[in-house]
């Protein structure tokens, strides 16, 4: 089973006993994380497919954090030509280490964005106040002597 998760605004594609780092985690090495932020959930052989809008209800993937380091280094390098102008910058990004426990679908039918907007429109429009009065601001009137 696998399946396409969203962490920190990047999608990672993901199966059971995998390992996989993401941007850092406010989480300590050996706690468990459950992600229910699923969009895409299928079996190995692709025959059961679902397809969240924008998630997969009742969907998670539940992983352990094995350890928080820094990543790669990466070199900014500016340079104007002709200018005698050039500067090295080098970072490090902090990113978190997870390994896929388990996968689970625990609800049988897809969330679904319509039927989300629907509700909220439908609570929206009883909620509506009529636009409130603006108030009329006294001018100052200051006297030149």
């Amino acid at each position: 089973m696998f399946a396409v998760v969203l962490i920190g605004g990047k999608q990672y594609s993901v199966s059971e006993k995998d390992e996989f780092s993401v941007e850092k985690l406010s989480l300590e090495a050996g706690e468990t994380v459950k992600i229910k932020e699923v969009l895409l959930l299928s079996d190995e052989e692709g025959k059961e497919t679902k397809i969240g809008t924008p998630y997969v209800a009742g969907a998670v993937v539940e992983c352990k954090v094995l350890s928080e380091e820094k990543g790669e280094k990466i070199k900014v390098f500016k340079f104007h030509s002709k200018k005698r102008y050039s500067r090295t910058q080098g970072h490090r990004q902090w990113e978190t280490h997870l390994k896929v426990l388990k996968i689970s679908a625990l609800g049988s039918k897809a969330s679904s964005a319509k039927e989300v907007s629907e509700e909220k429109v439908e609570t929206s429009e009883a909620e509506v106040k009529a636009p409130a009065k603006k108030k009329a601001v006294a001018k100052k009137v200051v006297k030149k002597d």
